[in-house]
């Protein structure tokens, strides 16, 4: 699938190169003819081929200028399109390029139209081709492949004539700042035999571009010919630069290495081929149905593709389950052998053991008492969590002592108003009973809270706003219940509020200090 051929096309002959590893093979010629058609035929029958490239040197290749106005978008390509049409009417091998846009004036589009003109002479070999249900990547011109060259050989002149000298004669063509606006093909030889004279057919051609202002007078027009070194031997004393002609000769074995030739050719035909399979562009004169076995081609390729990128993926997905699998077996293998040893070793730790067996009733009801504990035992963490989220939403709050505590839902709070956990004097405590273990269900938990606000205590307005603050937000605590034991500030109508303001040194003798008493409900 990816051997492709390059053909060669000219009014006499078609030469059919094969293209493997970057470069043309051996080329078979045929005659431009019915018998050569199909003689081609049968020889590309017996060949292997993908992608075929079929570039044209014909003399019925036109070439116009026009200006168009500047239209973008889906509009812009319609008008192109039916410009194209109304120019080139009686051929289906047409081309198009917009080249820029002019200095002045509206500032109009410059486009280059060509077509073949003939297309009596490329009809057979692409109905060959179809016959043959080949794939054809495209129809492409010498001409419009020769700004390749040029940018190959590193020409930069901004009015260049580029002269090379092919199968169908001697093809001249007009680049202006790097676009080719204008080309002509003449024969290599006249009537009589003798060489065609290269500055002559230069002269006309400068003649021709001065008269359709492609270059002005008094501008000089430089000529790069590109030919073997006997060629340019005979040619140089002819080429004389004269006041607007400049000549400058390229010998063609420079243009091979350029290009990635091994051998210089005699013609220019092989470079540009060259240049063809290295590049690959899109077609260039539109060919409409007869591409779409190369789009066929294409789409299998990228099947192919497609499908070995996923066998590629699934035998690597297969590799790495492979070797999880192998490491998964080896390290059961060894867990396997890690529990054999730990058997062992209970066994001998209980060989030696004094057998004491239990009831397993008793053992799980240890166990489930063990997570009742667990799960409802009174701790005074939750109650501190609680009472820190308090405290960071209203600052202003400073403690001053905590007292913790646990009434059994039997007893009243009163008689165990003194049951702590623990004792300052260190007295051993009586039995705790289950019932303080949160045994069968939680218990009540109480904290005593004193604290005292730190504002100034003659601002009562802010003592009163920090401490009803702080007892809303114990307040909305799940489950809690908050008793003000003692208030910073008595607010009593029937009780004389008193105190310094506004002394000295801004202080009073005692702090604004306050009981709560917080009950937790389960």
């Amino acid at each position: 699938m990816l051997h492709s051929h390059l053909l060669y096309l000219s009014s006499e002959y078609v030469w059919a190169y094969p293209w493997h590893k970057g470069g043309l093979g051996e080329a078979v010629r045929f005659a431009n003819d019915r018998a050569g058609v199909d003689a081609f035929m049968d020889y590309l029958d017996t060949q292997p081929y993908g992608p075929v490239y079929l570039m044209v040197d014909l003399i019925e290749e036109d070439f116009q200028r026009i200006t168009l106005p500047h239209v973008t978008g889906r509009s812009g390509r319609r008008l192109l399109a039916r410009r194209l049409l109304q120019q080139y009417r009686e051929t289906p091998y047409r081309y198009v390029r917009v080249q820029g846009r002019e200095a002045e004036g509206r500032q109009d589009d410059i486009a280059l139209l060509s077509a073949l003109t003939n297309p009596a002479l490329v009809q057979p070999w692409i109905e060959a081709l179809e016959l043959l249900r080949a794939p054809l990547a495209g129809l492409y011109s010498t001409t419009l492949m020769s700004p390749s060259l040029v940018r190959k050989l590193g020409l930069a002149d901004e009015r260049l004539l580029l002269v090379t000298q092919q199968s169908a004669g001697l093809r001249q063509s007009y680049f202006l700042d790097g676009q080719l606006k204008f080309s002509r093909l003449t024969l290599a030889v006249d009537r009589d035999g003798a060489p065609v004279d290269v500055a002559r057919e230069t002269a006309k051609t400068q003649q021709f571009l001065t008269s359709t202002r492609l270059i002005g007078r008094g501008e000089v027009l430089h000529t790069v010919i590109v030919a073997p070194e006997a060629t340019l031997d005979r040619l140089e004393p002819q080429c004389q630069d004269g006041a607007e002609t400049a000549y400058h000769f390229i010998p063609m074995d420079e243009a091979a290495r350029r290009t990635g030739l091994d051998d210089a050719p005699a013609l220019a035909d092989t470079v540009l081929l060259t240049l063809l399979g290295q590049q690959r562009p899109a077609t260039q004169y539109a060919l409409g149905e007869a591409r779409r076995y190369f789009q066929l081609w294409r789409a299998r390729l990228g099947l192919f593709s497609a499908s070995a990128v996923l066998a590629t993926a699934t035998l690597v997905w297969l590799g790495i389950n492979i070797w999880r699998y192998t490491d998964a077996t080896s390290a059961t293998a060894t867990m396997y052998a890690e529990a054999d040893q730990f058997d062992k070793r209970y066994r001998a730790a209980l060989s030696t053991m004094t057998p004491a067996i239990d009831k397993t009733a008793n053992m799980k009801a240890a166990v489930t008492v063990a997570q009742l504990l667990v799960r409802q035992g009174p701790q005074p963490l939750p109650f501190m969590a609680q009472l820190s989220t308090a405290l960071d939403k209203v600052p202003q709050i400073r403690l001053i002592q905590l007292d913790w505590k646990i009434t059994p839902p039997a007893a009243p709070t009163e008689a165990v108003a003194g049951n702590f956990l623990s004792t300052a004097s260190g007295t051993p405590l009586e039995p705790i009973s289950s019932l303080m273990l949160g045994l069968p269900v939680a218990v009540p938990q109480v904290l005593r809270l004193e604290a005292e606000i730190m504002v100034p205590p003659e601002n009562y307005r802010e003592v009163v706003n920090s401490m009803n603050a702080f007892t809303q937000e114990l307040a909305r605590q799940p489950r809690m219940v908050v008793e003000i034991v003692q208030q910073p500030v008595d607010t009593r109508s029937s009780v004389k509020l008193s105190g310094k303001a506004g002394g000295a040194s801004g202080g009073v003798e005692s702090k604004a200090r306050f009981i709560l008493n917080l009950v937790w409900q389960p």
